[in-house]
């Protein structure tokens, strides 16, 4: 049997490709976006950034001590993401969106249904399903976060991170989350975890590639 993040990837590397052929993607990363389509972006990406944290304790919550390695590992990984929906907000400000503004933003559906289905599937459906969502974010922000804000860098003339913070440091940060995550999926040996797992990340990157589509 092959260690499951090989398996993973293999079963979910369809809607990756899906993800990172979409023209929209394609297009942002090698031209970068029009300030009025970042803004859109980050605006979405606010909601899907505050509501990791609540997804990821319902699912530690839910963990018993069979899988108190896990438990711990979200219990971590939910202390470093502890305020970056901030940063997208600031982000957001330095591009020109006030606070205000940010707070009254109505997600799009692909975004209300990203959302949903990571908290309905850690209360409902399996609680390592947290792994889905944090694999399926952590592979799109360490692949193509750095070339990506690169781009919107250029495009925008921005001055070094402001305006990209979030993008650019979880281009970095995520790649040491990979590796993180590689050991704690590697851990996982019940069927049931496993397909929930791997349900949750072709949920995540259809909504997510469908969110991108919105650009």
């Amino acid at each position: 049997m092959l260690p499951f993040f090989a398996d993973l990837v293999g079963r979910t590397d369809e809607s990756r490709r899906a993800f990172e052929t979409h023209p929209v993607v394609l297009d942002a990363v090698a031209r970068g976006l029009t300030v009025e389509r970042y803004r859109h972006l980050l605006l979405e990406l606010y909601h899907v950034v505050w509501h990791f944290n609540p997804v990821c304790a319902v699912a530690a919550s839910r963990l018993d001590d069979r899988w108190r390695g896990i438990r711990y590992f979200l219990y971590d990984h939910m202390h470093e993401e502890q305020g970056h929906e901030q940063w997208v907000m600031n982000d957001l400000d330095a591009v020109g969106v006030p606070e205000a503004q940010v707070r009254a933003h109505a997600p799009s559906p692909w975004t209300l249904g990203l959302v949903g289905y990571n908290h309905w599937a850690a209360e409902r459906r399996h609680p390592c399903s947290a792994l889905g969502m944090l694999y399926t974010l952590e592979v799109i922000a360490s692949v193509y976060g750095s070339p990506f804000a690169s781009a919107i860098q250029e495009s925008l003339l921005l001055d070094g991170e402001r305006g990209v913070s979030f993008i650019a440091s979880h281009a970095s940060m995520d790649a040491k989350h990979m590796a993180e995550l590689r050991r704690v999926l590697n851990q996982v040996d019940d069927d049931a975890a496993r397909d929930a797992v791997v349900e949750s990340a072709l949920v995540n990157f259809h909504h997510f590639t469908g969110l991108v589509g919105t650009l």
